[in-house]
C-alpha cells in the first residue's frame, strides 16, 4: 500500500513563498509519474504540475508557469513544489498524486491534502 503525505503548507502574505513537500511510503515510486493539484473552496480540483520519472520532463497550468517549480528526488521518494510570487488565488489544498505512465489520475495514489493561503 503506498501513503502519499504531503506538508509544507501554511499562511503566506502575497509575494512570499512556501516549498511544498510529497514523501511516499510503502513503495518506491521513482517509475511513477508524479503530480501536484489544488482545490479552492467552491472549485473544482485542478492540476497544477507534473513531472516524469526522469525529472527532465514537467508540465504546468498556465497559472502557475514561470512562478512554481515541480522537483523529485526518487532516492528519497519525495516530489517537491516550490511556489513564489505567490497571489491570493493560489489558496488551496493542495495535493499531491502519483500515477502509472499512461494510467487516469483518478486511479493513482493521493494524499490527503496540505492548506495553502495567501493573503492580500
Amino acid at each position: 500500500q503506498v501513503q502519499l503525505l504531503e506538508s509544507g503548507g501554511g499562511v503566506v502574505q502575497a509575494g512570499g513563498s512556501l516549498r511544498l513537500s510529497c514523501a511516499s511510503s510503502g513503495r518506491t515510486l521513482s517509475a511513477y509519474v508524479m503530480g501536484w493539484f489544488r482545490q479552492a473552496p467552491g472549485k473544482e480540483r485542478e492540476f497544477v504540475a507534473d513531472i516524469m520519472w526522469s525529472g527532465a520532463d514537467t508540465s504546468y497550468v498556465d497559472s502557475v508557469k514561470g512562478r512554481f517549480t515541480i522537483s523529485r528526488d526518487n532516492a528519497k521518494n519525495t516530489v517537491y513544489l516550490q511556489m513564489n510570487s505567490l497571489k491570493p488565488e493560489d489558496t488551496a489544498v493542495y495535493y499531491c498524486a502519483a500515477v502509472q505512465p499512461g494510467r487516469s489520475w483518478e486511479g493513482g495514489y493521493w494524499g490527503q491534502g496540505t492548506q495553502v493561503t495567501v493573503s492580500s
